[in-house]
């Protein structure tokens, strides 16, 4: 009977532990059940938040972005996780645990104007990457770089040929020689004078008077004139009306002082490679408006505002339209020195104007002031067209010449009868591209995202919004009790990429 006995006690003792075993694999499982649960709804929750993004601003720009501001003015972070809970609880109530969340909160989150709008330049060129595909941004790249070479070439030559100083050594030498024919004027009078009181007169065939100035036409001061004229005035073609409409910086993205994003692991580094500018630079001409396709809200030529930064039409397009004359003006001024024939009526018309002023030394200095004014007027032409939507080569051949030496005079009287489009040639919007290659990034960023921002608050109707409150990251913590004893917390990102 002992025997018996000792047997079941110790049945029982392996019972108890197998029990134990059993009981507490079922508790871990219960519990491994619980945290999925939790990270489930967690990350349901994240994902029905992130499934609100801004529709209009999908719609009109590709970009993924949720409004924290409710419909406000100002971020509210506490009703984006009120919402974010919303989604959550649902979820948890469908399990066995008496799932509840004992608090959570967000421990990052970054917002679309965030290190100076990088977060927006990066979604912009993923997006453009992804449009294009990788023979598309080939194709992109091959075009824009040999424009922009040869572009910024023409505009360091323009640059020299303002700088030249020939229009100022005309000056001097005209003044000097008008001082000359003044002091020879007033040696002859006094000598006329002094012939008188003595009382002795000569003959006419033994008085010798200076020569006399031989008359030609001096386009020079004409166009020097012109160059004082207002830019638009001379560039815009007639009948073409300009936008007027004016906007307050300090109401915008890089007038204010903007919310900030909270740091969060795996923030995405800078991107200045001339791969993403030239993607960007595309991205901005295909979504906002210019001086050919105004805008229809807010300020009508915007990318002419992201090269210019004014805070009205007028000022930007005056900005874009001296640019691109300078560019013209230095090709044009190359294509004058490689060009033996003008050169050679330059020469011969520098050389008359010299000898009717009586300084024949002068004449070099007339030709580079000659020519300065032949390649500017020739560029007020050229500008001219391409605000009409024509097209102007890039590099001209003595074909695409415009303005002949004979009519520099009356460059006003025939700005729209002389000018000719060249199919070969670029457009404005072309120029405008070029332009944005070689603007400065930080400022193409910020003023993007200005007018982003102002066509929202314009055309939408939606006065307050600011794209400092869009968000486009979360990382989110919630602690949740199970059974009412035991405490988990999950920790989860989210992010439209």
């Amino acid at each position: 009977m002992a025997r018996r006995g000792s047997v079941t006690v110790f049945l029982a003792l392996i019972l108890s532990l197998l029990l134990t075993l059993v009981c507490s694999s079922i508790e871990s499982v219960r519990m491994a059940a619980a945290r999925t649960q939790i990270l489930n709804g967690l990350d349901i929750g994240l994902y029905s938040l992130f499934g609100q993004y801004d529709k209009e601003i999908l719609k009109d720009y590709d970009l993924f972005v949720l409004d924290g501001s409710g419909g406000g003015d100002k971020l509210n972070m506490a009703a984006v996780y009120d919402n974010l809970e919303s989604y959550m609880k649902p979820i948890l109530r469908q399990n066995s645990q008496k799932l509840s969340i004992a608090q959570g909160g967000f421990t990052g989150y970054r917002l679309l104007t965030d290190d100076g709008g990088e977060v927006f330049y990066q979604q912009v060129t993923r997006y453009m990457q992804d449009t294009l595909g990788s023979q598309g941004v080939q194709l992109l790249l091959q075009r824009m770089k040999g424009r922009e070479e040869q572009t910024k070439e023409a505009e360091e030559r323009g640059q020299q040929a303002e700088s030249g100083n020939a229009l100022e050594s005309y000056d001097s030498e005209m003044d000097s020689a008008a001082k000359n024919s003044q002091a020879a004027m007033e040696e002859a009078q006094q000598n006329q004078n002094g012939e008188a009181s003595d009382g002795t007169q000569g003959n006419g065939d033994d008085f010798t008077s200076a020569p006399e100035p031989v008359p030609v036409e001096n386009p020079i001061t004409i166009i020097r004139r012109i160059r004082k004229m207002g830019i638009l005035e001379l560039v815009i073609p007639r009948g073409k009306g300009v936008s007027d409409n004016s906007v307050s910086k300090g109401t915008l993205v890089s007038g204010r002082n903007i919310q900030q994003g909270m740091p969060m692991y795996g923030g995405g580094t800078k991107d200045d490679s001339y791969t993403s500018q030239v993607l960007f630079q595309q991205y901005l001409m295909d979504k906002l408006g210019n001086y050919q396709k105004p805008a229809a809200a807010g300020l009508r030529y915007q990318v002419e505002y992201v090269l210019g930064g004014k805070d009205d039409d007028i000022g930007n397009l005056k900005s874009v339209a001296n640019k691109l004359l300078l560019i013209r003006e230095g090709v044009n001024f190359a294509s004058l020195m490689a060009d033996s024939a003008k050169r050679a009526q330059a020469q011969a018309l520098a050389l008359a104007i010299a000898s009717g002023f009586l300084i024949p030394p002068a004449a070099t200095i007339i030709e580079g002031a000659l020519l300065l004014c032949w390649s500017f007027a020739e560029s007020v032409l050229d500008v001219r067209e391409l605000f009409d939507g024509g097209k102007v080569a890039l590099i001209k051949s003595a074909a695409d010449w415009q303005l002949s030496l004979e009519n520099l005079p009356r460059l006003l009287e025939g700005l729209d009868s002389v000018r000719k489009s060249s199919d070969k040639g670029m457009t404005y919007e072309d120029y405008l591209q070029v332009l944005l290659l070689t603007a400065g990034r930080e400022n193409k960023i910020k003023w993007a995202m200005d007018m982003i921002e102002l066509t929202i608050r314009t055309a939408g109707g939606r006065a307050g919004f600011c794209l400092d409150s869009c968000i486009v990251a979360i990382e989110a913590s919630v602690d949740v009790k199970a059974n009412k004893r035991k405490t988990f917390t999950a920790i989860r990102q989210y992010c439209y990429d």
